[in-house]
């Protein structure tokens, strides 16, 4: 079975061609770096209007790659919740008119369901039961997947998401957007004992994260800095981005920690963005490798967004039976 994705949540605008959920036959990805590099960040508006410009380039240029027609599809999967809400819409009304003119069914995936299904592009022994640890721009969350379509959270965010405090804390040493990649390399070659970053413990559930208050140590720190007259150097920048780093992996792997030593969890699922960090792929690979836990990994290319991981959840969720009306709405926010 053959499933078209799209995916426009925020600033990629995606499709992807997959074939019974494991199979990826194509995939194309239209990022909008250059264009909100000029504001330190994502623009909705701008970026709404870019995945205007971009859908049909995009979702004709995976059907090319794939050598398909719309007639070989048997479904059109697309990301409806969460995301900005303008350019999921963009995303989403495309593809019901891309169904209305075909026939095609079509099916609503959630965006976090689909960066966990990333991994069953890759790795084909991977079923549930097991622990997603999602980590990205907009979501932070422990997840029990005990079944395709059947998720339970665990813990979350209380504040910032993890990649949303990694972009932040960039900006604060007046680094490029995107921050991630940078800090990722700065953390390699700085200190991680240089800066007494502390991680956050939210009291009333264990395996919830809050980061909002490790950002806040990075604006302090650097504010004191030039209140003292010390230029942010470059080893003075990578010192910040390897005690940040640090500190920020340390309460990820805490709570994972934690999580395996109380669960017979048989695996681990790393999923979002910030699973490409170096880092945090490391310090994961050690923590499951210490506990006897199979730990599976999404390439680096399929970390961050992309229609391919739309398409692999699309099919299961096809295989349950969910279909959306052409009047599906898009959600901001949206529980997994």
């Amino acid at each position: 079975m053959r499933i078209l994705g799209l995916e426009s949540s925020c600033d990629e605008t995606a499709a992807a061609v997959v074939e019974d959920g494991r199979t990826l036959l194509s995939s194309v990805v239209a990022s909008q770096i250059e264009i909100h590099k000029l504001y330190g960040g994502v623009v909705p508006e701008i970026a709404s209007r870019a995945h205007t410009e971009a859908i049909c380039g995009v979702t004709r240029s995976a059907l090319e790659k794939a050598s398909l027609s719309m007639a070989d599809v048997d479904a059109i999967a697309v990301t409806v919740e969460p995301g900005l809400i303008g350019a999921l819409l963009t995303g989403l009304s495309f593809a019901k008119g891309l169904a209305c003119a075909t026939g095609k069914p079509l099916v609503p995936v959630h965006h976090i369901r689909g960066h966990i299904a990333a991994n069953y592009l890759v790795h084909p022994q991977l079923e549930p039961p097991f622990i997603a640890l999602v980590v990205s721009g907009g979501d932070t969350s422990l997840i029990q997947v005990d079944g395709y379509t059947d998720f339970k959270r665990i813990g979350q965010t209380r504040d910032d998401a993890a990649g949303e405090a990694f972009d932040k804390a960039a900006r604060v040493l007046g680094l490029p957007y995107p921050g991630g990649v940078m800090m990722d390399k700065l953390a390699s070659i700085g200190r991680k004992d240089a800066f007494p970053f502390t991680p956050a413990t939210v009291h009333n559930n264990e395996y919830d994260f809050s980061f909002s208050g490790l950002k806040t140590a990075v604006i302090n720190c650097v504010h004191n800095l030039n209140l003292r007259g010390q230029t942010l150097e470059e080893a003075v920048k990578a010192d910040i981005a390897a005690s940040f780093t640090e500190a920020l992996v340390r309460t990820i792997v805490t709570r994972v920690s934690l999580l395996l030593e109380r669960t017979d969890a048989p695996a681990l699922v790393l999923a979002g963005g910030v699973a490409a960090n170096s880092h945090l792929r490391a310090a994961v690979s050690e923590l499951c490798e210490r506990k006897g836990c199979a730990l599976y990994l999404p390439p680096l290319s399929l970390c961050g967004d992309n229609a391919a991981m739309i398409a692999a959840q699309g099919y299961y969720e096809f295989q349950a039976g969910s279909r959306a009306p052409l009047s599906q709405n898009a959600y901001a926010t949206a529980s997994v």
